[in-house]
């Protein structure tokens, strides 16, 4: 695949065992650990797939999602959003926002990489 996933997450746990499954899949994974200057991340490294948390230190994922969507050249970038509260609020939030997928956590290897994979499917 070769594709480019930056993932937005500020538990190492979290991060560390989604970079391992996606790196496992043949995906080049970046991380970020907060919501401050997370928007200039994502400008900096144009990845393929952005899966973003909803709660981070510093500024929310729906935050980051807005500034990122009010962009012309990321109106069309694939962003799956990650919570711990699967509340239905924040659901219709992220579909508001511009995500292109919602995933409560806890989840397993097999959703995070089926979702991952439809993201950039044709």
């Amino acid at each position: 695949m070769g594709k480019h996933v930056l993932l937005i997450e500020d538990e190492p746990n979290i991060a560390e065992a989604i970079r391992f499954i996606l790196t496992r899949d043949g995906w080049q994974v970046s991380t970020y650990a907060g919501g401050e200057g997370a928007v200039q991340t994502v400008q900096a490294q144009r990845p393929d797939v952005l899966i973003l948390d909803v709660m981070l230190p510093g500024m929310s994922g729906f935050e980051i999602l807005s500034q990122l969507r009010a962009m012309p050249e990321f109106a069309d970038l694939r962003v799956l959003m990650l919570t711990a509260k699967g509340q239905g609020r924040d659901r219709e939030t992220a579909e508001q926002m511009g995500a292109d997928m919602f995933m409560t956590k806890p989840f397993s290897n097999a959703d995070i990489l089926a979702s991952v994979r439809a993201l950039v499917a044709p």
